[in-house]
């Protein structure tokens, strides 16, 4: 995580949905985390490419990466879960997927499968009766 993409995020705080009672009504605890991508002066070009790539469903046609919580009847907790979010989005998304090996079955196992599937087929033939 880059240390001061902080000063590039912008929050908005709405009236949340959901549980409050009368305090839904007058307290604006919702809050938006927006992250203008395409503008970002401290990531770098393949850096913004990563991001778009991996998270296009957060990003909207302006480029800016939307972050919306409301988990909480605190504002200030909403705001700190945003941002636990945003970096985790970030790290997932800078994160290199390793390539799968294809590994072949031992010898041992395939010996174990086949004497497995014989010894079956021996208990099937047993239950068939001869009818003269």
């Amino acid at each position: 995580m880059l240390p001061k993409l902080d000063s590039e995020l912008f929050f908005t705080a709405s009236r949340s949905s959901g549980s409050g009672g009368q305090n839904v009504n007058k307290v604006s605890t919702k809050v938006e985390l927006h992250f203008d991508v395409m503008n970002s002066k401290l990531l770098t070009d393949g850096q913004k490419q990563l991001i778009f790539s991996k998270l296009k469903n957060h990003i909207n046609k302006d480029g800016i990466l939307k972050v919306t919580v409301q988990e909480t009847r605190s504002q200030f907790e909403n705001k700190e879960i945003a941002l636990k979010k945003f970096k985790n989005l970030l790290a997932t998304s800078f994160r290199k997927i390793k390539k799968r090996i294809r590994t072949k079955a031992s010898k041992g196992s395939k010996e174990k499968r086949l004497s497995r599937k014989k010894n079956r087929s021996e208990i099937k033939k047993g239950r068939t009766q001869k009818w003269v």
